[in-house]
Protein backbone atom coordinates (compact mmCIF):
# COMPACT_ATOMS: atom_id res chain seq x y z
CA UNK A 1 0.00 0.00 0.00
CA UNK A 2 1.56 3.61 -0.55
CA UNK A 3 0.45 6.62 0.56
CA UNK A 4 0.94 9.71 -0.81
CA UNK A 5 3.40 11.88 0.97
CA UNK A 6 2.04 14.52 3.82
CA UNK A 7 3.16 17.06 6.06
CA UNK A 8 3.75 14.29 9.03
CA UNK A 9 6.10 11.88 6.66
CA UNK A 10 7.34 14.47 3.61
CA UNK A 11 9.25 12.94 0.65
CA UNK A 12 9.79 13.85 -2.91
CA UNK A 13 6.20 14.07 -3.72
CA UNK A 14 5.37 16.49 -0.76
CA UNK A 15 3.93 19.75 -2.13
CA UNK A 16 2.63 22.52 -0.25
CA UNK A 17 -0.72 22.74 -2.51
CA UNK A 18 -1.85 19.24 -1.36
CA UNK A 19 -1.13 20.47 1.77
CA UNK A 20 -3.39 23.49 1.14
CA UNK A 21 -6.09 21.29 -0.75
CA UNK A 22 -6.62 19.19 2.40
CA UNK A 23 -7.34 22.49 4.63
CA UNK A 24 -9.63 24.20 2.31
CA UNK A 25 -11.24 20.80 1.85
CA UNK A 26 -10.97 20.23 5.76
CA UNK A 27 -12.63 23.98 6.15
CA UNK A 28 -15.26 23.26 3.95
CA UNK A 29 -15.98 20.10 5.98
CA UNK A 30 -16.32 21.96 9.01
CA UNK A 31 -18.75 24.39 8.04
CA UNK A 32 -21.11 21.74 6.23
CA UNK A 33 -21.25 19.60 9.36
CA UNK A 34 -21.88 22.93 11.42
CA UNK A 35 -24.95 23.53 8.90
CA UNK A 36 -26.59 20.40 9.09
CA UNK A 37 -26.19 20.22 12.74
CA UNK A 38 -27.90 23.58 12.61
CA UNK A 39 -30.34 22.79 10.78
CA UNK A 40 -32.00 20.23 12.98
CA UNK A 41 -32.08 22.89 16.12
CA UNK A 42 -33.65 25.35 13.27
CA UNK A 43 -36.86 22.82 11.96
CA UNK A 44 -37.05 22.05 15.55
CA UNK A 45 -37.77 25.88 16.46
CA UNK A 46 -39.98 26.52 13.32
CA UNK A 47 -42.18 23.45 14.15
CA UNK A 48 -42.14 24.88 17.83
CA UNK A 49 -43.61 27.90 16.80
CA UNK A 50 -45.82 27.19 14.23
CA UNK A 51 -47.54 24.66 16.37
CA UNK A 52 -47.71 27.21 18.95
CA UNK A 53 -49.55 29.70 16.67
CA UNK A 54 -51.96 27.00 15.93
CA UNK A 55 -52.69 26.57 19.84
CA UNK A 56 -52.76 30.20 19.85
CA UNK A 57 -55.49 30.24 17.26
CA UNK A 58 -57.38 27.40 19.37
CA UNK A 59 -57.35 29.39 22.35
CA UNK A 60 -58.23 32.50 20.91
CA UNK A 61 -60.88 31.12 19.38
CA UNK A 62 -62.55 29.01 22.35
CA UNK A 63 -62.42 32.74 24.22
CA UNK A 64 -64.35 34.00 21.13
CA UNK A 65 -67.51 31.56 22.36
CA UNK A 66 -67.23 32.87 25.85
CA UNK A 67 -69.40 35.47 27.41
CA UNK A 68 -67.84 39.09 27.53
CA UNK A 69 -66.02 40.12 30.93
CA UNK A 70 -62.93 42.38 31.40
CA UNK A 71 -60.58 38.74 31.61
CA UNK A 72 -62.09 37.26 28.11
CA UNK A 73 -60.21 41.02 26.82
CA UNK A 74 -57.73 40.46 28.26
CA UNK A 75 -56.74 36.66 27.09
CA UNK A 76 -57.95 37.32 24.06
CA UNK A 77 -55.81 40.39 23.60
CA UNK A 78 -52.90 38.35 25.16
CA UNK A 79 -53.04 35.62 22.57
CA UNK A 80 -53.24 38.02 19.66
CA UNK A 81 -49.68 40.07 21.04
CA UNK A 82 -48.45 36.50 21.78
CA UNK A 83 -49.25 35.15 18.22
CA UNK A 84 -47.72 38.65 16.71
CA UNK A 85 -44.28 37.90 18.45
CA UNK A 86 -43.91 34.62 17.50
CA UNK A 87 -44.66 35.96 13.74
CA UNK A 88 -41.96 38.22 14.15
CA UNK A 89 -39.60 35.22 15.27
CA UNK A 90 -40.44 33.11 12.15
CA UNK A 91 -39.67 36.16 10.38
CA UNK A 92 -36.20 36.69 12.31
CA UNK A 93 -35.41 33.04 11.18
CA UNK A 94 -34.99 34.50 8.11
CA UNK A 95 -31.98 35.49 8.48
CA UNK A 96 -30.40 32.11 9.24
CA UNK A 97 -31.70 31.28 5.58
CA UNK A 98 -29.40 33.93 4.28
CA UNK A 99 -26.86 32.26 6.76
CA UNK A 100 -27.07 29.26 5.58
CA UNK A 101 -27.05 30.93 1.63
CA UNK A 102 -23.61 32.29 2.43
CA UNK A 103 -21.91 29.30 3.96
CA UNK A 104 -22.92 26.94 1.22
CA UNK A 105 -21.61 29.70 -1.20
CA UNK A 106 -18.48 29.51 1.03
CA UNK A 107 -17.86 25.88 1.23
CA UNK A 108 -18.65 24.99 -2.53
CA UNK A 109 -15.73 28.19 -3.15
CA UNK A 110 -13.36 26.29 -0.71
CA UNK A 111 -14.18 23.15 -2.89
CA UNK A 112 -13.94 24.57 -5.89
CA UNK A 113 -10.34 26.43 -4.76
CA UNK A 114 -9.09 23.10 -3.30
CA UNK A 115 -10.12 21.43 -7.03
CA UNK A 116 -8.28 24.26 -8.86
CA UNK A 117 -5.29 24.14 -6.58
CA UNK A 118 -5.00 20.52 -7.06
CA UNK A 119 -4.38 20.78 -10.60
CA UNK A 120 -1.23 21.92 -12.41
CA UNK A 121 -3.04 22.30 -15.52
CA UNK A 122 -5.31 24.90 -14.24
CA UNK A 123 -3.11 26.62 -11.31
CA UNK A 124 -1.24 28.33 -13.45
CA UNK A 125 -3.47 29.09 -15.77
CA UNK A 126 -5.09 32.94 -15.66
CA UNK A 127 -7.95 32.10 -17.54
CA UNK A 128 -9.49 29.12 -15.05
CA UNK A 129 -8.62 31.82 -12.31
CA UNK A 130 -10.89 34.37 -14.30
CA UNK A 131 -13.73 31.06 -15.13
CA UNK A 132 -13.61 29.76 -11.47
CA UNK A 133 -14.03 33.75 -9.90
CA UNK A 134 -17.06 34.10 -12.50
CA UNK A 135 -18.92 30.86 -10.85
CA UNK A 136 -18.60 32.28 -7.47
CA UNK A 137 -20.16 35.51 -8.92
CA UNK A 138 -22.53 33.45 -10.47
CA UNK A 139 -23.78 31.67 -8.21
CA UNK A 140 -24.39 35.22 -5.55
CA UNK A 141 -28.45 35.97 -5.49
CA UNK A 142 -28.07 39.45 -3.61
CA UNK A 143 -26.28 42.39 -5.16
CA UNK A 144 -24.77 43.09 -1.57
CA UNK A 145 -22.49 40.11 -2.37
CA UNK A 146 -21.67 40.38 -5.58
CA UNK A 147 -20.88 44.19 -4.56
CA UNK A 148 -18.62 42.86 -2.17
CA UNK A 149 -16.83 40.36 -4.30
CA UNK A 150 -16.24 42.98 -7.29
CA UNK A 151 -14.56 45.18 -4.30
CA UNK A 152 -12.01 42.19 -3.52
CA UNK A 153 -11.32 41.56 -6.82
CA UNK A 154 -10.46 44.94 -7.71
CA UNK A 155 -8.11 44.61 -5.07
CA UNK A 156 -10.05 46.09 -1.93
CA UNK A 157 -9.39 44.94 1.33
CA UNK A 158 -11.59 42.88 3.15
CA UNK A 159 -12.23 46.04 5.59
CA UNK A 160 -13.07 47.87 2.38
CA UNK A 161 -14.97 45.96 1.02
CA UNK A 162 -17.29 45.01 4.07
CA UNK A 163 -17.72 48.96 4.13
CA UNK A 164 -18.24 49.24 0.50
CA UNK A 165 -21.04 46.20 0.68
CA UNK A 166 -23.01 47.99 4.02
CA UNK A 167 -23.52 51.14 2.17
CA UNK A 168 -25.04 49.53 -0.76
CA UNK A 169 -26.87 47.86 1.56
CA UNK A 170 -27.77 51.12 3.35
CA UNK A 171 -28.69 52.85 -0.44
CA UNK A 172 -31.03 50.02 -1.23
CA UNK A 173 -33.04 50.31 2.31
CA UNK A 174 -33.10 54.07 1.66
CA UNK A 175 -34.84 53.25 -1.64
CA UNK A 176 -36.99 50.73 -0.23
CA UNK A 177 -35.59 47.80 -2.20
CA UNK A 178 -36.66 44.50 -0.89
CA UNK A 179 -33.21 42.36 -1.88
CA UNK A 180 -34.63 38.99 -2.27
CA UNK A 181 -32.59 35.68 -1.79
Amino acid sequence: MTTKSNSFTPDLDWTQIRETSKLLNLSAGQVEDMLITADVSVDTLTDSFTSMVEHMQTIYNHLQDLDDSPSREEALKSCTETSARIQDSIIAFQFYDRLQQCLHHVTSNLKGLSSLVESPERLYNPFEWHKFQMEIRSRYTMESEKIMFDAVLQGKTIEEALVIKEAAEAEQTDDDDIELF
